[in-house]
């Protein structure tokens, strides 16, 4: 099994920034390919950005590219996502979620499926 937890969330005004962490137990990190998800009030959980194992290759929903940017520190067993930018409509829960599935990168934007999930922090962008 692997445990996720998520920090990071809170309040910020629109324009400003917030960086979320998620750190992994359990399970070899660098076997994981890693994501960020989010649910607004009222809607589905979407797909936000997906990073490979070995952190080379990235890829994001379009709304937040050029925005947001995830990272990862292999050695610290820690998913980052930077958020840049904010608008309100960014505000959700995000959840942290790893798979351990060789799967292409690609595949997550589409299904979102992935076998462990966090409980989520609530991130709420102010007008």
């Amino acid at each position: 099994q692997v445990q996720l937890v998520e920090s990071g969330g809170g309040l910020v005004q629109a324009g400003g920034s917030l960086r979320l962490s998620c750190a992994a137990s359990g399970r070899t990190f660098s076997s994981l390919a890693m994501g960020w998800f989010r649910q607004a009030p009222g809607k589905e959980r979407e797909f936000v950005a997906v990073i490979s194992r070995n952190g080379i290759i990235t890829d994001y929903t379009d709304s937040v590219k050029g925005r947001c940017t995830i990272s990862r520190d292999n050695a610290k067993n820690t998913v980052y996502l930077q958020m840049n930018s904010l608008k309100p409509e960014d505000t959700a829960v995000y959840t942290c979620a790893a798979d351990d599935l060789p799967r292409p990168i690609g595949t997550y934007r589409i299904d979102g499926r992935m076998h462990y999930w966090g409980k989520g922090t609530l991130v709420t962008v102010s007008s």
